[in-house]
């Protein structure tokens, strides 16, 4: 064969000694290195690539931005077009997922996230590094739901912290290549590894700042709680701060009514508003007694399905909608006892470290402490009302009713020397009107008197609205400010009642609402009172039977009273009298 070489080369050759045969292996050779050189090149950026990704992620402690960044690097250093983090949850399922390369829409349509059957149950049973070329030859692969992008290769890798598995990492669809390498494992597997601290941060970090929640939490109840403040206001307080350092969906208080029945006294959530005042018997087997009884806190995976079996007091219409849930013992010193529920809905993702047990009992702790003393302050006000009652009673039976009586006698007197019947007439019925007063004022003494089985204004409002519960499905919210129980005279409270509860019939008959709220304030020396509802609004009035007494009473104590449309639906019944 004919050497075709330059003749320079030739001469080069002839003087080293070549032939042609170690040219071609010289060439071979200088091309095996040049390869070498270049991936050795490669490896050396996806290396620095790597080391930028753990630096990057080491940088963030929000848990939700470290897990999307875990995903976005993964994809980038293996040249997926596809990846996803599964974090692990309760019954080895997958109770989180966060993708990358599939927009919103495209997920929406795709349907609920996977829980981890078919190939991705691979990394759950067995949690070691996965390759696969085609997924769908796999015997577990289930296939893909409807509007899925195709996938075919495939790499797993599990996500340990603390050599405990938090996830697994997921990749498909090698951009540049059939499949998957060895070297794309390794580089998967190294930033597993940096995930798992870079998560345990970020664990570590929300931990220390949910404690730093609930502290300040309980600061600001107690702080409030060291003025004036009413019992309902505070138990709304701690209800809402429940709800928004727990995130959860909804919050309630329950608390213990003469050690027979729990009663609903507040909810922060739209979940269980109509609960509100709901009076549950404690039952020596139910979840609830032994929150009490034993005085620890309860987890609940599933509430509505604890209550369908019943195995709690809560009925199941109440609680059908919530799952997890954690039920926290309030104690008071005097024996006084009660149960703070954090739940979250059925459809709602469980947030890391939700079940902070240890947190949310010490603020139940704090914020029982807290009610204790909102009751004192109320017993105190009690008691001062009751002795300012006592001593107005005196004064009347002593000085006012002793001096009527005097003033009576005198005009009977009287009667006899005057000889003009009509003086004798106009005596006799100044005379009995002071008899009349007398009764009157007698009457005042007997309600200002403190008798234990009578009850007051606040009670009477309340126990009326709790009335209605079985007619509407639900129990009427109530709301009272000022100083209901001393400034509403007697002639007034029975009108008051009367008017309530002809506004909660008319609710119930005609309204067809889903909300009521009985509002009645005392300001000054005027009494108003509201009854709210979302129902279908005023409409055509044929009969004003039952309006007609409401107006007809406020007329008669020198009120008014009006009825007109709430926004943006439901009617509002108002009736407004002087107190004087």
């Amino acid at each position: 064969m004919a050497d075709d070489s330059p003749p320079e080369r030739r001469d080069w050759d002839d003087a080293l000694g070549f032939t042609s045969l170690s040219r071609v292996r010289l060439d071979t050779l200088l091309q095996e290195l040049l390869d070498r050189v270049g991936e050795v090149t490669a490896t050396q950026e996806r290396l620095r690539a790597l080391l930028d990704a753990v630096v990057d992620l080491s940088t963030d402690l929000d848990l939700d931005r470290v897990l999307s960044r875990i995903t976005v690097a993964a994809c980038e250093l293996a040249g997926a077009r596809y990846g996803a983090v599964g974090v692990m949850g309760q019954g080895d399922m997958l109770a989180q997922f966060i993708t990358h390369g599939i927009d919103d829409d495209n997920r929406s349509r795709i349907g609920p996230p996977p829980r981890g059957h078919g190939v991705l149950g691979l990394l759950i049973a067995e949690p070691h590094p996965i390759r696969l070329p085609h997924i769908g030859d796999h015997p577990q692969s289930y296939g893909f739901p409807s509007n899925h992008p195709p996938m075919d290769s495939f790499l797993g890798v599990p996500i340990r912290v603390h050599d405990r598995v938090y996830g697994n990492l997921y990749l498909s669809e090698k951009i540049d290549g059939d499949e998957f390498t060895e070297q794309d494992e390794q580089i998967v597997v190294a930033l597993a590894a940096a995930a798992g601290v870079a998560i345990d941060n970020a664990r570590l970090y929300e931990l220390t700042e949910r404690r730093r929640q609930w502290l300040q939490a309980t600061t600001e109840i107690s702080h409030v709680l060291l003025g004036r403040v009413d019992r309902e206001e505070a138990l709304q307080l701690i209800a809402r701060k429940t709800r928004e350092v727990s995130a959860c969906d909804v919050a309630a208080v329950l608390l213990e009514d003469d050690g027979s029945d729990l009663v609903i006294e507040v909810v922060d959530g739209d979940d269980m508003d109509s609960a509100v005042g709901l009076r549950m018997p404690i039952r020596d087997d139910g979840l609830l007694s032994g929150v009490l009884r034993h005085g620890y806190p309860i987890v609940v995976d599933d509430l509505a399905e604890e209550a369908k079996n019943g195995n709690t007091d809560l009925p199941s219409e109440v609680v059908d909608d919530l799952a997890y849930t954690l039920l926290v013992p309030l104690s008071a010193p005097d024996g006084g006892s009660g149960v703070l529920l954090v739940s979250l809905a059925r459809d709602s993702q469980r947030p890391e470290g939700f079940f902070d047990v240890e947190l949310i009992a010490t603020f139940a702790n704090q914020t029982a402490l807290a009610l204790e003393r909102v009751r004192a302050q109320e017993d105190r006000a009690l008691v001062a009302v009751l002795e300012d009652r006592d001593r107005i009673a005196r004064d009347l039976h002593d000085l006012v009713i002793q001096r009527l009586f005097a003033t009576g006698l005198q005009l009977q007197s009287m009667s006899r020397l005057a000889k003009r019947p009509e003086i004798q007439e106009r005596i006799t019925a100044l005379t009995d009107d002071l008899d009349t007063t007398i009764r009157d004022i007698r009457a005042t003494i007997f309600e200002l008197q403190f008798r234990p089985d009578r009850n007051d204004v606040r009670a009477d409002i309340r126990g009326l609205a709790k009335e209605y519960v079985s007619t509407f499905g639900f129990a009427p919210r109530v709301d009272l400010r000022g100083p209901v129980d001393s400034a509403i005279p007697s002639v007034v409270r029975p009108q008051l009642m009367a008017v309530i509860r002809e506004a909660l019939s008319n609710a119930a008959r005609h309204a067809k609402a889903s909300a009521v709220e009985v509002s009645v304030t005392v300001a000054g020396r005027e009494l108003l009172s509201v009854v709210t509802d979302n129902g279908i609004g005023i409409g055509e009035i044929r009969r004003e039977s039952g309006l007609r007494n409401i107006r007809e009473r406020a007329r008669h104590l020198g009120g008014s009273f009006a009825l007109r449309s709430n926004d943006p639906q439901g009617t509002i019944v108002e009736w407004r009298v002087p107190l004087e």
